[in-house]
């Protein structure tokens, strides 16, 4: 062999190997700019999949839910004879989300605005854990707990009622309903106003529901922590609050529809209800519940606010539930928000709602002014001055 061809064979043995090594036919030196790139178009790919993934998953979740998050919550409602005051300061805070909001007059229980009056006198929903309020009571009244007592809960040491309460803890909950049983519960939980209707003569309003018997999924436990199987409406909800609010006295709601039967609206009492020790014995834990607890969101320092929040699902309907009601100034208010629609309607969603409907009053001085004499005042008044 001669020397030239003894190189020639060396440089088709290297060739040989740097093709074998890189798998291509094409030069060695080009070898490493196609890999890169053939990593970028790989790169590019997983990223296209995971945005699509992404984007199916979004779709799905938003697919899931019946009713939408957002929507002109307004639309068909009929204002004659309510405060527009009150009204305005309602709407202004549900903003565009889809929910009712119902402010009552505790003292009279006048209803003086409803937000979405199609909601607000449906048949009801799921009340979520607005459902402990009279759950305690019942369990106050039977002697089954005091405030300051505690319970063993599993992963939270012990727990008293007014951090079970500012919390929602629902195993604190299902435990009172096993305590009291079935009966109980819904003896208080009829005479507390659910299953029949709030209102006095309101067209459209429903009774709402409360089961003859206990949940087969969950049995009275799921009952008095989640409310499962009750329908409770929001008016419901506010004549409850009401009651809490004046200490005892469940008014009949009502509702007028010109400013003449607004001024001459005379309060009717649908039961009185010695529960006034017993509200003094919640309202720490639905406080607490606005200062540090599921409402939060509708603290402020300035007006003192008592409520409880509600989150759950039910028919693929998300539902966020607060409420409440004030203890500052002269003219307390009863404010009940439902919201509907996917994820984001929960109860700290609708205690924000609810606050800032008494910020916008606040601003308007609503708490500090007199109100004009009715026969409503005149009725409070006495009512309140005879106790």
């Amino acid at each position: 062999m001669t020397r030239r061809h003894g190189v020639a064979s060396l440089l088709a043995g290297w060739f040989t190997l740097a093709w074998i090594a890189t798998g291509m036919t094409g030069s060695v030196l080009a070898a490493p700019a196609k890999k890169k790139t053939s990593s970028a178009s790989t790169q590019t790919a997983q990223k296209s999949k995971t945005k699509k993934k992404t984007a199916a998953r979004k779709k799905k979740a938003s697919s899931y839910w019946t009713e939408p998050t957002y929507a002109d919550s307004t639309a068909g409602d009929n204002i004659d004879g309510e405060d527009l005051d009150v009204r305005r300061s309602a709407v202004d805070a549900l903003g565009p989300l889809n929910g009712t909001v119902v402010v009552v007059d505790p003292n009279t229980g006048r209803i003086l605005t409803m937000v979405n009056q199609k909601l607000a006198l449906s048949s009801g929903f799921q009340p979520c854990s607005t459902i402990k309020v009279p759950v305690a009571l019942a369990a106050l009244r039977e002697g089954i707990i005091e405030r300051t007592s505690t319970m063993r809960i599993a992963g939270r040491g012990r727990m008293d009622l007014t951090e079970a309460l500012a919390h929602s803890n629902n195993p604190f909950f299902a435990s009172l309903g096993v305590k009291l049983g079935y009966e109980r519960v819904a003896f208080y939980a009829h005479l507390f106003g659910l299953g029949e209707k709030a209102g006095l003569g309101i067209p459209g309003e429903h009774p709402g529901r409360f089961p003859s018997e206990p949940p087969k999924d969950g049995g009275v436990g799921m009952l008095t922590s989640f409310g499962s199987e009750i329908s409770l409406t929001p008016l419901q909800l506010a004549a409850f609050m009401a009651t809490l609010a004046n200490g005892g006295t469940l008014y009949y709601l009502q509702y007028p529809t010109s400013d003449e039967e607004a001024k001459n609206l005379v309060p009717r009492i649908k039961r009185e209800l010695d529960i006034q020790d017993l509200v003094a014995e919640v309202l720490p834990g639905m406080r607490g519940a606005v200062e540090y607890g599921t409402a939060r969101r509708a603290y402020d320092p300035d007006d003192p606010i008592a409520g409880k929040t509600g989150t759950c699902s039910e028919n693929r309907v998300h539902l966020g539930w607060f409420g409440s009601f004030n203890d500052a100034g002269q003219n307390k208010l009863v404010v009940t928000v439902l919201l509907t629609g996917g994820k984001p309607s929960v109860g700290p969603l609708a205690a924000q709602v609810a606050g800032q409907v008494y910020k916008n009053l606040a601003v308007k001085n609503y708490f500090a002014v007199n109100r004009p004499i009715t026969p409503a005042a005149l009725v409070s008044t006495s009512m309140c001055c005879s106790r």
